[in-house]
């Protein structure tokens, strides 16, 4: 293996050594041998099987919206946020009926950033420029506001242990001047659709985004999402439901190992069995959740078509897999009813155990659809790829 073939290191004058990347695609090219064949071969097929499935689904976007908070929530906590889906409905909800944890707000700014840079998507290419704008609405408003939302940094940055210093550093990225000249290069191949596989593409791509490192904070986030907006850019996916971060969240120490080992001893193939293999497991993940979501949607629509209240119920229904956490005035304000129409609405789909008050209190009450987010959680998902798989928690670089 070339040792220099993803870069080099190379001494700065204060003494620290920065990682300079090579220019893509990588040289040697890409050893595509049988295992990695294979390995693109199940992820391509994983892939196509989710994007058929939501062709059927009734409300695609309604389980989209849920799989952009629940990305949201995990992308972030790799970050080290505390926030859970539970707090992401509750603040969307705007109920004061429980203390939220003070980074909700980054989580949402995540969502907010996802479906913004979709929306761009539709009128400007992915670029730099869209990475930016992303940058700035990942970061307005919310720890690390003060790091330059929207702005490529200005000064050296480093990876490392808590306290560490430039010369403690585990990773140094490349410095400014040599940066800019790296991201053009990064841009140039983001376009360049004609020399690989999209996956492969994909996996090259965020690998260096994360060596390049070209912003304050935020860089692990916006390097996430570049894999999602390739794959809906490149129209692999027909809608964003590709996240990795649950699989990168189990196995971050691998995670960060794989990259490491890409700058250090040039490993590319290595790193891209793992990201096919991420990207097959995430893909089959989806698609359980997906029959899971259509199973329990025809089951308790078939619930309330038997036993009342009419199209109402079934409005509300719908409603629960957009909001599945409500309160009767979100509920008479969606479905365009009376407030006592709405209450009465609620306390049947309660009396049913579809749905259940969570608050404890006789004001301010918030109903949770327990049947339908028990499927986003870590366990239920997992389950649905694999019963038989073991969850584990490495830890954090």
């Amino acid at each position: 293996m070339v040792g220099d073939r993803a870069g080099k290191y190379v001494p700065q004058p204060a003494g620290y050594r920065a990682f300079i990347p090579a220019r893509l695609p990588p040289d040697p090219a890409i050893q595509v041998g049988s295992e990695l064949l294979a390995l693109l071969s199940r992820a391509d097929q994983a892939l196509g099987r989710l994007d058929g499935l939501t062709q059927i689904l009734p409300n695609p976007d309604l389980f989209v919206a849920m799989y952009v908070r629940r990305e949201a929530v995990l992308s972030s906590q790799i970050e080290g946020t505390q926030s859970t889906l539970d707090d992401i409905l509750a603040f969307e909800l705007d109920t004061p009926f429980r203390d939220l944890p003070g980074d909700v707000e980054e989580v949402v700014n995540y969502v907010r950033a996802m479906n913004y840079g979709l929306a761009r998507l539709a009128t400007l290419p992915l670029s730099l420029r869209l990475l930016r704008e992303i940058h700035a609405e990942l970061l307005t408003g919310v720890r690390g506001a003060d790091r330059y939302p929207g702005e490529f940094r200005r000064v050296q940055n480093w990876i490392g242990p808590m306290g560490a210093t430039l010369r403690e550093a585990s990773f140094v990225p490349p410095p400014v001047d040599v940066m800019h000249d790296t991201l053009d290069d990064f841009e140039r191949f983001l376009h360049d659709e004609r020399q690989l596989p999209v996956l492969i593409h994909c996996a090259i791509a965020h690998a260096q985004f994360e060596t390049i490192h070209p912003f304050i904070d935020g860089n692990g986030r916006v390097g996430r999402l570049l894999i999602t907006f390739l794959l809906c850019n490149r129209e692999v996916l027909h809608r964003p439901l590709l996240y990795l971060s649950h699989f990168l969240r189990r196995r971050r120490v691998e995670y960060y190992d794989r990259l490491m080992a890409v700058r250090e001893a040039g490993d590319w193939e290595g790193w891209v069995r793992f990201f096919l293999t991420g990207t097959a497991e995430t893909a089959q993940e989806a698609i359980g959740t997906a029959r899971s979501v259509l199973a329990l949607r025809d089951e308790h629509r078939r619930v309330v078509q038997e036993e009342g209240p009419g199209l109402n119920g079934l409005r509300l229904i719908d409603l629960l897999f957009e909001r599945p956490l409500v309160n009767v005035k979100l509920v008479r304000d969606q479905l365009d009813v009376s407030f006592g129409t709405a209450n009465s609405l609620v306390d049947k789909m309660v009396e049913r155990g579809l749905i259940r008050e969570v608050t404890g209190g006789r004001r301010f009450r918030v109903f949770r659809y327990d049947p339908y987010l028990s499927l986003f959680t870590d366990e239920q998902v997992a389950e649905a790829a694999n019963p038989e798989s073991t969850l584990t928690e490495g830890d954090r670089w």
